[in-house]
């Protein structure tokens, strides 16, 4: 079997969002799926990345095509080659367990569980951006039957900055954000928060303070994970844990030793990497594998497409140290443009993934129906943050 062509698909979701996709084909009328989304507006370069790799593995055997899939943080291409590359391995997986006629799951080892827990992140579907818009984001998953809900409502807001009126009055529309949201869901969902490293520690103990009565269940990417802020990370990690609150982060690191020091140095409670950056699915059970030894939850990053999401879902079933899956609440496109037996949602879970390989395929149709739009200016990050 070889590989005849690597074909990525782009598809709109919102003013703010793309999903990236790639599809390889082989000479055996096998294909598999990964995905590759990075939001920001950096599909040109990815588009790039993706004809650069071609040159390097079609007409390869997936075997032979596997040592040039390595992910590495001091990548000339940096998180854009380092997507494609594992956008690539998750779809070379998924071609492998297609041709067993078995679930990528069933392929790579022996589940751990049947079911899998999601939270409902809400950040993208909020438009209106009050605590009263949150709020009912917020209630309106739980009303559809998520047990736990996230939240980013710090916008505008960088620690460099808050010598500034108006970013200090962001810094508490924030906090009063998530104060409404606890009072909308009460006091039996898991409420938490995603800070995007925009604060330092003295920010980061005043939030976690003035968040007291949310009870908070974790508190994510609060300060930088630069080598330079471990001592600041692990200072803010006690803090919370004082307070009943995980510390989350590090979804931006790459591969399994990029993990390293962090769970050499216990850094945080929960690690979240991205199986679109990490370098698919065999560095993301190698993750889980080592945190687990430095006593680490793992809770993969995930606010993505469908087909991250099933990518996902086939490694939580299989990591002893798995607690939450994250699923992002963005408009119908997601149900549009898939095709196959999806896991049911019921009870704020996930069932596996049922049929070979990936479990679903993409109606390209649908697919071609929406064309890439370069995203708002609103969308395009800070550079500080990460």
């Amino acid at each position: 079997m070889k590989i005849t062509a690597i074909t990525p698909y782009l598809v709109n979701v919102s003013e703010k969002t793309n999903w990236f996709f790639i599809k390889v084909d082989t000479d055996e009328s096998l294909s598999g799926l990964g995905e590759a989304t990075l939001s920001g507006g950096w599909e040109q370069l990815q588009l790039a990345c993706v004809a650069r790799l071609s040159e390097k593995i079609v007409g390869k055997t997936p075997t032979d095509a596997m040592p040039y899939l390595g992910v590495y943080p001091q990548s000339a291409g940096g998180l854009a080659y380092n997507s494609i590359l594992s956008a690539v391995e998750m779809a070379l997986i998924d071609i492998a367990a297609r041709s067993q006629n078995v679930p990528i799951y069933a392929m790579l080892g022996t589940p751990q569980r049947n079911k899998m827990a999601l939270y409902a992140n809400v950040n993208r579907m909020t438009e209106n951006r009050t605590p009263a818009g949150f709020a009912a984001s917020a209630k309106k998953r739980v009303e559809e039957g998520y047990r736990a809900v996230k939240l980013a409502p710090f916008d505008g807001v960088h620690w460099e900055d808050l010598e500034k009126k108006n970013v200090r009055k962001k810094l508490q529309n924030g906090i009063d954000c998530v104060l409404a949201c606890r009072d909308a869901v009460g006091h039996d969902v898991k409420v938490m928060i995603d800070c995007h490293w925009r604060f330092d520690e003295k920010t980061s103990c005043h939030i976690l303070r003035e968040l007291e009565s949310a009870h908070l269940f974790w508190a994510e990417c609060l300060v930088s994970e630069r080598a330079d802020f471990y001592p600041a990370l692990q200072r803010v990690r006690r803090f919370a844990e004082e307070r009943g609150v995980l510390l989350a982060g590090a979804e931006r690191q790459v591969g399994a030793w990029g993990f390293e020091p962090i769970a050499k140095g216990k850094l945080l409670d929960v690690v979240m990497p991205d199986i679109k950056y990490a370098g698919g699915y065999s560095a993301m059970l190698r993750i889980a594998e080592r945190v687990s030894r430095s006593d680490m939850l793992f809770s993969p990053h995930n606010p993505t497409g469908p087909v991250c999401t099933l990518g996902s879902l086939h490694v939580c079933a299989l990591v002893p140290n798995f607690l939450i899956l994250e699923r992002q609440s963005e408009g119908s496109v997601y149900d549009d443009i898939i095709v196959g037996k999806h896991p049911l949602f019921q009870d704020g879970q996930y069932g596996l993934p049922v049929g070979p390989g990936l479990g679903i395929e993409l109606d390209l149709g649908a697919v071609k129906e929406r064309p890439y739009r370069y995203p708002v200016k609103e969308a395009l990050s800070d550079p500080r943050l990460g």
